[in-house]
């Protein structure tokens, strides 16, 4: 464990360790040790910026607890690496999980078991947490609830899967060549991918070069995963240049950074897209010219030279919100008649299991 990188890794195990367990004490020291006091933590919205460990916990994981008192939290990826400036980051990916007995940002509770896939992504400084940016899929939660009150999505709503070769966790040592084919192969996919529809039709794009005939796009919950270039293209590009045909115009105001692990590559950047919604609208929400921006965390995993998977979280909320449209707002008038009390599953059972 000579290398940053999987130093880093080692001072995240704790933390998902906890988190698996969960219990209000466990995560709460261990997020006292791992963070600086003054480390800020950017989340999806509604839940927004935060500072410190302890706004961290009492704002964003004590309400999710309290929803679901057998929280569980599950990695199917965790690597890390430096970005272009230098700047250490661990990347996790995986999914909350538990029985939903109590409303949680007023999604009605299901007496079910759940799942909320998450990204987060850590930035960490001489041993300690200095930064958080993580996306939780909420719409992903309101769609199992059935209270999802926005336009269905167009590609495939599933429990999205960990990687096919069951390798996220990706182990040390870090390999420095390796991590930065890795990169440069997205850079170069992303780059290409930019050119359509500006400097032509999908051919200028090269897909097939840089994916695999048998992909997995995985978008968040509100637009679904597509199988294969055509479902990609199908189930989210086609619909979203329609409807913001000037991406990746705005380069200069914003901001993205990659990073590699082995045959995984990752993007952080907080926004890291600016579109403008015109033509076509988009997500059932017509046009309006309104400028937005779009915060993304994605991960990549390459195969044989080729992009195989793809995890793609996006604060689609957020977009919504800048639209004028409160999603949240329409939870509720949707779900006027619905009982949102808890539901009676005896949570003392799974307390106790978890101290």
């Amino acid at each position: 464990m000579s290398d940053t990188h999987t130093r880093n890794k080692a001072l995240i195990a704790p933390l998902r360790a906890a988190m698996y367990d969960f219990s209000e004490p466990g995560v709460r020291a261990v997020l006292e040790a791992v963070m600086t006091p003054d480390a800020i933590c950017r989340f999806a919205h509604p839940l927004r910026e935060m500072t410190g460990a302890e706004t961290l916990y009492d704002t964003a994981y004590a309400p999710l607890f309290e929803a679901i008192p057998d929280l569980e939290r599950r990695d199917y990826i965790v690597m890390a690496g430096p970005t272009e400036h230098g700047d250490d980051w661990v990347g996790c990916g995986g999914w909350y999980t538990g029985v939903f007995v109590g409303p949680w940002l007023d999604i009605p509770p299901t007496g079910h078991q759940v799942h909320m896939r998450f990204h987060e992504f850590f930035r960490i400084l001489d041993g300690k947490v200095v930064e958080i940016q993580a996306l939780w899929d909420i719409p992903e939660v309101m769609m199992q609830a059935g209270a999802w009150p926005m336009a269905p999505s167009l590609g495939r709503e599933w429990h999205v899967p960990g990687p096919a070769t069951h390798d996220g966790i990706v182990p040390g040592p870090w390999n420095a060549a390796q991590a930065q084919d890795s990169c440069q192969h997205i850079v170069e996919m992303l780059t290409h991918l930019k050119k359509h529809p500006t400097l032509g039709g999908p051919e200028v794009m090269e897909m097939e070069r840089f994916w695999h005939p048998r992909m997995n796009w995985y978008g968040p919950s509100g637009i679904g995963t597509g199988r294969g270039i055509e479902g990609f293209r199908n189930w989210h590009q086609i619909p979203f240049l329609s409807g913001m045909p000037d991406r990746g115009q705005y380069i200069d105001e914003i901001t993205y950074h990659f990073f590699g692990d082995g045959p995984y590559a990752a993007v952080t950047g907080w926004p890291n897209m600016i579109q403008t919604v015109t033509h076509d609208g988009w997500l059932g929400i017509a046009p309006t010219g309104q400028k937005i921006t779009m915060c993304s965390l994605d991960f990549w995993r390459i195969e044989n030279g080729l992009i195989r998977e793809n995890w793609v979280m996006v604060d689609l909320l957020d977009a919504y919100r800048q639209l004028g449209v409160d999603v949240f707002k329409r939870l509720r008038e949707f779900n006027k008649a619905r009982n949102l009390g808890r539901v009676p599953i005896p949570v003392e059972d799974f307390r106790a299991a978890a101290t």
